[in-house]
């Protein structure tokens, strides 16, 4: 089984750790709690670098190697990035799971080296008919930020 671990920082003080588990049936799950954000649900993807160099804006779009248009994680039409949203609670965090076909830590398609992003608001999954619907789901600022890499 390959791992792989994304810390999150920011400079609004969230912050949190998303594991990564790469599954014998091509699947991985991801695990991670995060704390520091504001309740309701935020959109939550893995953006195409793992550049940090100027906060979470140099992480790039949404990782998308097959050209499609921003969905929701079970839609056919999606960026491989697409994991939709997270549930923050009062308490300002959230513990959760999310299992994915889409999201490889090997071969060309790894997202090994890539960012993980917590945004500012929801993702409208690709359906809100927002003119940013269809590429970001709508989902404001980069609140939160990690590169991912392997974990031993």
């Amino acid at each position: 089984m390959v791992k792989a671990v994304a810390v999150l920082n920011s400079n609004e003080g969230a912050c949190g750790t998303i594991y990564f588990a790469e599954e014998g049936d091509g699947s991985t799950t991801v695990t991670g709690s995060l704390s520091g954000l504001k309740s309701g649900l935020h959109g939550f993807h893995v953006h195409a670098l793992g550049d940090t160099t100027n906060g979470c804006m140099s992480t790039g779009p949404h990782f998308n190697p097959a050209g499609k248009e921003h969905g929701a994680p079970e839609d056919e039409n999606r960026h491989a990035g697409d994991l939709g949203n997270v549930i923050v609670g009062e308490d300002g965090t959230v513990n959760f799971k999310i299992v994915d076909k889409q999201i490889p830590l090997t071969g060309s398609n790894s997202i090994v080296g890539r960012a993980v992003v917590v945004h500012a608001d929801p993702d409208d999954l690709g359906k809100g008919g927002h003119e940013l619907s269809k590429s970001t789901g709508n989902a404001g600022g980069r609140v939160a930020c990690g590169v991912i890499g392997l974990q031993g």
